[in-house]
């Protein structure tokens, strides 16, 4: 089963996008449907509300009076926290309820309007933003919901913002044009990375590309790999030692689109026990035995584990590895020497570069670089000695 946070700000237009993800065969469950369903007549959420608000929110008919209750808790923290607190645990456990009773094979997508605000995005396995213009927000709102430019202007600003959206964001969907562009949007992503991500997942496989293309240094990378270190946390713990390393973690470093995350954990039984839980967050380990190969000691290797990632929108490398072993410090220091020295981080652009044209298949590209990479590991550990370098705890 593949889990999607929906969200994106008022008047985006995340709702259309939630109608055609069901229209494609997604299971929606919108968080502000089941906000209502909680405290409808009989519940206990309602009789909770009443008891901490008094009758009069409730009205005549005794259905909550939801501009009754706005009033209360208009600018008014302590009251707002309460409210919370009373309707957010019901409609997450509904939210389980509703996705344990799902089929194995689901795409079940959580429309919710405050995913960003909650810090909610790392629990899904894909969380798509549907962003539109803020002029045209408010001209949807004023036409659409009968608000005046002013009204919709705050409820605007009263939301977070874009940016925020953006780093939370594996997708972008942007609504500025027609319902038939967002439609042809909202198809191809669930053509192109929703079914496929959702087969590779039950299948425990890793979305794999085979390409070696060099791409100029993206500021999107440590983004993107805050991200997913963020989605390993929360199905691991918040404890587990998850960083960013290789290429793309180096400022200023041309590199293959690909994230590499390492893992640090105490033994390699450790690295055992935690495959099936990385598999069920979105990162299978990869078949084979892995290792590192032993710089400068030849015919020695460093035992790892190994996992990739199953949505096919990245592709990302996941180092399992022993700390405080030789792969591990190699990997950390390697990261830290080239971001400290620019010429040994421009001698190696200009040595990818080079690869890359000769070696287009991995294999090949592997292991053109094994030479530099003992040199580089003669060079990082000289400067590790002249500064008394230390792996960051």
């Amino acid at each position: 089963m593949l889990r999607v946070g929906l969200t994106g700000g008022i008047g985006a237009g995340k709702s259309a996008v939630a109608k055609r993800l069901a229209e494609r065969g997604a299971v929606i469950i919108d968080a502000d449907l089941l906000a209502r369903e909680v405290v409808e007549p009989g519940t206990d959420g309602l009789a909770e509300i009443v008891a901490a608000f008094g009758s009069g929110v409730l009205t005549a008919e005794g259905a909550l009076d939801r501009p009754a209750l706005g009033a209360k808790v208009f600018g008014d923290e302590t009251a707002r926290r309460t409210l919370e607190g009373i309707i957010h645990p019901r409609v997450r456990a509904r939210t389980a309820q509703l996705t344990r009773e799902a089929a194995a094979d689901a795409i079940v997508v959580n429309d919710v309007p405050l995913l960003v605000e909650a810090g909610l995005y790392p629990s899904y396995h894909l969380v798509i933003v549907v962003l539109a213009d803020r002029d045209l927000r408010i001209q949807r709102l004023t036409e659409l919901r009968g608000m005046t430019a002013a009204e919709a202007a705050a409820r605007i600003s009263a939301q977070t913002d874009d940016e925020r959206r953006r780093a939370a964001a594996d997708v972008i969907i942007t609504n500025d044009a027609g319902l038939d562009d967002l439609h042809a949007r909202v198809d191809e992503l669930w053509r192109d990375r929703l079914t496929e991500f959702e087969r590779n997942l039950r299948a425990g496989r890793a979305a794999v590309r085979h390409e070696v293309r060099i791409s100029p240094p993206d500021p999107e990378w440590p983004v993107r790999a805050e991200r997913l270190i963020a989605r390993i946390r929360h199905g691991l713990g918040a404890d587990a030692d998850v960083r960013h390393i290789g290429s793309t973690s180096v400022p200023g470093l041309p590199a293959k689109d690909i994230i590499d995350l390492m893992l640090s954990v105490r033994t390699l039984a450790e690295a055992d026990a935690l495959a099936g839980r990385l598999a069920g967050i979105g990162f299978p380990r990869r078949s084979g035995e892995w290792f590192d190969n032993a710089r400068g000691v030849p015919g020695l290797t460093w035992p790892k584990r190994f996992h990739g990632c199953a949505d096919p929108g990245y592709e990302v490398n996941l180092h399992v590895r022993v700390t405080g072993s030789p792969g591990w410090r190699f990997a950390l220091l390697m990261r830290d020497h080239l971001r400290a020295v620019p010429a040994a981080r421009d001698a190696y652009a200009a040595a990818k570069s080079k690869w890359a044209a000769h070696f287009p298949d991995r294999i090949g590209y592997a292991e053109a670089k094994e030479p530099w990479f003992d040199a580089e590991a003669r060079a990082a550990d000289d400067w590790a000695e002249e500064i008394g370098w230390q792996p960051a705890p």
